[in-house]
């Protein structure tokens, strides 16, 4: 047994696996979004992580519809990724102490985030076309394409004002 909760034999358990990891991940993330919200002061920002934060809910659903697709029980792994990834933007945000450079660090935490994620989503997917399994592709395509849209969107407050405004 390696680093996984059982040993990986075929191309469809690491689909599985993976699909547990991401479904952590996104639990994980649907955690941290509340105080995200909290934390940021343009209201751009604010709006965007709401908005992200029913997106996730939707994800959340959507992978748990995957799990039924793919006859597996909803389940999560540890993912210890993701478990860094949120560690260090605490850490990050806890270090600063003016808003507007507050909400630089947040949108750099969170497309930290977006772009695990756009990796995750775009792994299960040519595995789910590998394995034959277009129908979860497809699924998992839906969250791939929100996620790639609130990395554009985070792009887009960062160039259009905040980082000027936590450069001033």
């Amino acid at each position: 047994m390696g680093l996984f909760s059982k040993d990986i034999k075929t191309l469809d358990d690491l689909f599985v696996h993976q699909l547990q990891d991401i479904y952590y991940a996104e639990n994980q993330i649907k955690k941290a979004l509340p105080d995200m919200i909290k934390k940021a002061s343009a209201p751009d920002l604010k709006a965007g992580f709401d908005k992200h934060l029913k997106e996730t809910e939707t994800q959340i659903q959507r992978l748990e519809q995957v799990f039924e697709m793919h006859d597996q029980k909803v389940k999560a792994v540890t993912c210890p990724a993701i478990d860094g990834i949120i560690k260090e933007a605490n850490e990050v945000a806890g270090e600063v102490a003016d808003p507007k450079v507050l909400d630089a660090a947040l949108i750099a935490a969170a497309q930290a985030v977006e772009h695990y994620e756009i990796t995750r989503y775009g792994t299960l997917i040519a595995w789910a076309k590998q394995l034959g399994r277009d129908d979860c592709a497809a699924v998992l395509a839906q969250n791939l394409a929100e996620e790639e849209a609130t990395d554009k969107k985070l792009t887009q407050i960062a160039e259009g004002g905040v980082n000027l405004q936590a450069a001033e």
